[in-house]
This record gives structure tokens, sequence and C-alpha cells, in this order.
């Protein structure tokens, strides 16, 4: 009796871990399916992705490198950090622009192609991490560990669930919710697109010496892991590393190698004091690529009522 009630809690056991598992696996195809949670714990089946995205790159060993190679790695890292800066940043959590509904689709379908979730689920965490900057409820503050405010934070349960009630004016975009309930449909058709281009380059072009498995590590697992960490860093060092001009009430900091690396982003001291400014380099010479590239849009149309920063904001220095 005793070992049939052994065999029957392992059962049980295994039924509940087998569950939890087709759980996860179901919230890697529909996003929304993710449950109200308090766990801070690490979800290490949803991890797995993560995880073969990194070891992915080590394919480079085996496809080699080319020129053209690098190139499509440089120009799609480049594509989707001015997304994700402009549009997942800037406009949908701070909306300091405005935008058709054509160009506001196109970039948050090129942001989603970077695999950092999708555009509401981005935006609704970035206004959460606004109003509790480095306070307890703040998700990704280093207050809680350097590691955590890098990547640990979404990686675990409590953060997983789109908080839809951050982004309520986003969701009567029907477009916008799927892409961010199918948030890897995006990722999925970019890594097919750059096999196909690798191929027909091959095929048409074969003095680049390339090809599909090669443009395929480089354009799509490589950039995309440098792209991971080159945004991460900013919930990270840009709270740790640099200087404060303003005394804002975190530990946000201005660093300029981050700004180079990110177009802009780590002017974050000046973002945490003004934050719905397209404009985060507040200074002529604070280099801010994606507020010259939204200036660019904006002459031509694509964009407008760009919202600067207040002179008298501007002014109160430390």
């Amino acid at each position: 009796m005793v070992g049939l009630a052994l065999l029957a809690r392992a059962i049980c056991t295994g039924n509940r871990f087998m569950k939890q598992i087709l759980t996860t696996i179901a919230v890697w195809f529909d996003s929304w399916k993710a449950k109200e949670s308090e766990d801070d714990r690490i979800d290490w089946v949803r991890v797995f992705p993560f995880v073969v995205m990194h070891l992915a790159c080590l394919a480079i060993f085996a496809v080699g490198v080319s020129p053209a190679a690098v190139i499509v790695a440089i120009a799609l890292y480049a594509l989707r950090m001015f997304a994700i800066t402009a549009f997942y940043h800037r406009y949908f959590s701070h909306r300091s622009f405005v935008t058709s509904r054509p160009i506001q689709f196109l970039f948050a379908a090129l942001g989603a192609s970077s695999v950092q979730r999708g555009p509401l689920w981005w935006a609704a965490h970035h206004r959460r991490h606004h109003r509790y900057s480095d306070e307890s409820q703040d998700s990704h503050s280093p207050r809680h560990g350097f590691w955590h405010s890098h990547l640990g934070w979404f990686l675990n349960r409590r953060n997983l669930r789109t908080r839809t009630e951050e982004v309520n004016e986003l969701l009567r975009y029907p477009e916008l919710v799927w892409l961010d309930r199918f948030d890897l449909v995006v990722p999925i058709f970019l890594a097919c697109l750059c096999l196909l281009a690798g191929t027909l380059m091959e095929v048409f072009a074969p003095g680049l010496g390339t090809n599909g498995p090669q443009i395929l590590v480089w354009g799509f697992f490589v950039s995309t892991v440098i792209l991971y960490h080159a945004t991460f860093t900013i919930n990270s060092l840009a709270h740790r590393l640099g200087s404060q001009r303003f005394p804002t009430r975190d530990d946000s900091r201005n660093n300029f190698f981050l700004a180079l690396l990110t177009f802009g982003e780590g002017w974050h001291n000046n973002h945490h004091r003004y934050p719905g400014s397209v404009r985060q380099g507040f200074r002529w010479w604070e280099i801010d690529m994606t507020y010259y590239l939204l200036r660019m849009m904006s002459s031509v149309g694509l964009v407008w009522d760009l919202r600067g920063v207040p002179a008298r904001l501007r002014g109160r220095q430390r």
C-alpha cells in the first residue's frame, strides 16, 4: 500500500510538472496565455529559447565569415536598434511624437523582430519602470542586483504577462495586439528571410562568398544577441556608470559610450529628468542618433509633433 501511495504521488508530481512545461510552451506561441504571478523565480523552460539564441552564435565557427555576412549583421543591428529606441521606447512607451498607423505597425514589427517581446509588453513594463524607478516595485533596478537588472527580470514568472492595464490606449489597434500575442512570428520570419537571402546570394552573387547558413547565423543570431545586450545595458549599466547632471530620484546616469552603442539611449539621466522628450541628448555634443533619424523622418512627413525639452527643465542641473 505504501508503494502504491508513493507511486500515485510520483505520478501526480509528474503530471503537475508536465502541465507546467506544456503551459510554458503554450506561452511561447501565445504570450497572452501567461497568468498573473508574484513568483520571482526564473522560468527555466522559458529560458531555453534564450539560451539557444546564444549557443547558436557558436555556429560562426562552422559557417565562417564574409564581408557580406558582417554587413548584414551590422545593418540588422542598426535597423532594429532604431526600431527599439525610436518606436518601442520613445513612441509606444512615452508618446514623444506622432505617426501614421502604417508607420506605427511597420516599426512595431521591426521592433518585434529583435526578439525583445511585443510592443505592448515592452511599453507596459517600461512605463512601470518610470513610475517606480529604482524602488522596490521597479522590475529591473540594479539595486536588486546587476544580473537581475540586465536579464534576470524578464526571465522570471512575475514579468511574463503583458500588463495591458498600463497601455490601454494601444489595445485599440488589433495589429499591435496580434504582434504582442504572437511575438515569435516576426523573429521566425526574419530568420527564414536571412536564410533565403543568403541562399540567393550564393546562387546569384557567388563572388560575395556567402550562403544561407552564414547569413542566418550572422544576420539573425549574432546580430540579435549583440542587440540584446546593448539594449539591456540601459537597465543595468546606465543606472550605475556615468554622470548625473540632474537630481532625479533614481540612479540614472549619462554615459557617452552607451549612448553611441544604443543610438542615444545612454543619456539616461537626461531621459529620466524629462521622459516625454523625443530628444535624449540635451546638449549639441550629446550624440543621439535616434533623434537625428526621427528629425529626418519628420522632414518628409513620416512622423510629426516631436516633443522637445522645455528650457526651464534643461537648465536645472546639479
